[in-house]
């Protein structure tokens, strides 16, 4: 049965993050809307809404507080220095990032802030870098935690969105799977596709595919909001870079299964040219969700700068590949090795500063809003409730009271049997001698060290530098480390008002794309690597430019 067809002046192909703000935008122009997606409505805000809610902003007040001094001119020198830009279809992308960049240092903020978005006032430090000034990294810290993490910064879109519904102005359509975009003359005038059987699903657990009816849906613009690739690992795997070795035989998921990639294919058959899709972002700091809600759901550390860190066989990693430090260069490194996982080596007390889990439903205290948990558990001895539970539960925890029974334990775990264990005995000893003199020639031990000068990691994010066998800082815990799947850095070309662009170079005349189908603007805003708090940063752009020049 197909459906009669219906019409708008905007269609958005996705609710998540890019296209609830591309959706808001053009209510606020007085256009009519329909909004659709393939999940059940429990998954208004897709992705985004699962998030640790991180935003990178340049020059705030948050980081001046922090005694951060920061400038879109060093900001720029990193974001250069980190995408690498060497490609000739880099054109965009490179614009992108210079539009972007003036975004995150001049109206980003004050633009969320109208809309009620708040930030935890501690400025964090991520992707470190620690090569040189024109390395890749961030030099300060920019890394901005929404205060309600990944709900809060949907919050005010979904809200605008429902107002508009209500009043009349949009229509939201759920369980609608986008199969064609139609083409008029040259023109992109709506979509196709099959409307699929209803589910009581809840929010980020796999929902059936089976197709009840056809629908038809037409539009002045069509703004393709759907997302990257990161829940289908065939796709992950076919697109895997030989720069970065094999791709693992096992991977965790770091993203619900409707992340699939499906409108990339859609798009590409409408006429719109990707690329950089070779270009990816994953994690190799994945451990199993002792609760999972999605297939092979995983979750990621983010990890402070002191654990000691080696590859499958106890062969601590190179410098600078530190926790937190180089996450494209760590994964690189260790697909190398020709193993899917790596250790931690680390101390109790380590684990309670700097263990952090990624993901706004494990971390309930910012995403709650709620002060006093916050100061229960993240300034209070002890682990956070959710890093607790995977002390307790996690089947990739090892915690033991001495160096000999941690090594016994860690050589009969799952790939343990590749440890060789005097070499993680020797890691260990060496890095615990190293550290009882104020001066060393570790280079990890100096970068902690000069860390704590910075107030924030002082205060919540970096332990105070001991023996990890110290028994004041005990147990001592191992964790065994997979490669978690995240973002597409590539996706459909666009110019800077979100129109997709043709193998010609030229705009498809009512076809526009937004947020991690986009690459994140342009086909790639972040080039090889991300300086972390511009996803969702770059969703928020990139629907907002999509969705004005939509309306125009």
């Amino acid at each position: 049965m197909t459906t009669m067809p219906q019409s708008a002046d905007v269609l958005v192909i996705g609710w998540g993050l890019a296209g609830l703000v591309a959706a808001s935008e053009a209510l606020d122009a007085g256009r009519r809307v329909i909004l659709i997606d393939q999940e059940p409505r429990t998954n208004l805000g897709g992705q985004a809404w699962w998030s640790f809610g991180g935003l990178f902003l340049i020059d705030s007040p948050e980081q001046r507080r922090m005694g951060i001094r920061d400038s879109l001119a060093l900001a720029t020198q990193d974001w250069l220095g980190t995408a690498a830009f060497d490609r000739p279809e880099d054109e965009w992308p490179r614009r992108w990032a210079e539009a972007y960049l003036e975004f995150a240092a001049g109206e980003k903020r004050s633009w969320l802030r109208e809309r009620g978005v708040g930030f935890f006032p501690v400025v964090g430090w991520a992707e470190r870098g620690g090569y040189g000034a024109l390395g890749p990294g961030n030099s300060v810290p920019r890394f901005h935690i929404t205060w309600g993490t990944g709900p809060g910064i949907v919050a005010p879109f979904a809200a605008a969105v429902e107002q508009g519904e209500r009043e009349g102005h949009l229509t939201i359509l759920p369980r609608h799977r986008v199969t064609e975009l139609v083409v008029t003359d040259g023109v992109v005038t709506g979509a196709r596709g099959q409307i699929l059987e209803s589910t009581a699903a809840a929010r980020g657990v796999e929902s059936s595919r089976r197709a009840i009816s056809d629908f038809e849906i037409r539009a002045e613009a069509t703004i393709v909001a759907s997302g990257g690739i990161g829940g289908n690992h065939d796709l992950v795997r076919a697109a895997w870079p030989e720069r970065l070795g094999t791709p693992p035989a096992h991977m965790l998921t770091g993203v619900p299964a409707y992340v699939d990639g499906s409108m990339h294919a859609v798009s590409e058959a409408a006429g719109a040219r990707l690329i950089n899709g070779d270009r990816m972002w994953h994690y190799v700091e994945g451990i199993t969700n002792w609760d999972p809600v999605w297939p092979s759901h995983g979750i990621r550390i983010l990890p402070g700068p002191s654990s000691l860190w080696l590859d499958a066989t106890g062969t601590r990693l190179p410098v600078p590949l530190f926790p937190g430090f180089d996450t494209l260069g760590t994964l690189a490194h260790l697909r190398a090795t020709g193993h899917d996982h790596s250790w931690f080596v680390t101390s109790r007390q380590i684990v309670e500063k700097e263990f952090a889990l990624s993901g706004s439903e494990q971390n309930p205290d910012l995403t709650g809003k709620d002060v006093g948990l916050l100061l229960k558990s993240r300034l209070a001895k002890g682990p956070t409730g959710p890093v607790q539970a995977f002390l307790d539960e996690g089947e990739d925890f090892i915690v033991e009271n001495d160096l000999e029974s941690l090594l016994e334990q860690m050589a009969t775990h799952p790939g343990g049997e590749l440890l060789d264990i005097d070499q993680v005995r020797r890691e260990v000893v060496a890095r615990d001698l190293e550290i009882e003199n104020d001066f060393t020639k570790d280079a990890q031990i100096g970068m902690l060290r000069s860390m704590r000068g910075y107030r924030g990691d002082r205060l919540i994010r970096t332990a105070s530098p001991h023996r990890l066998q110290d028994p004041s800082a005990g147990p001592l815990v191992a964790v065994k480390l997979h490669v978690i799947t995240r973002k597409s850095l590539g996706g459909i070309t666009t110019d800077l008002d979100g129109r997709a662009l043709g193998l010609d170079g030229e705009p498809i005349v009512g076809l526009f794309a937004a947020g991690e189908a986009s690459g994140f603007g342009g086909g790639g805003v972040h080039g090889y690597r991300a300086l972390e708090g511009t996803f969702l940063g770059g969703c928020l752009f990139s629907g907002r430019q999509a969705g004005r020049a939509a309306s125009a």
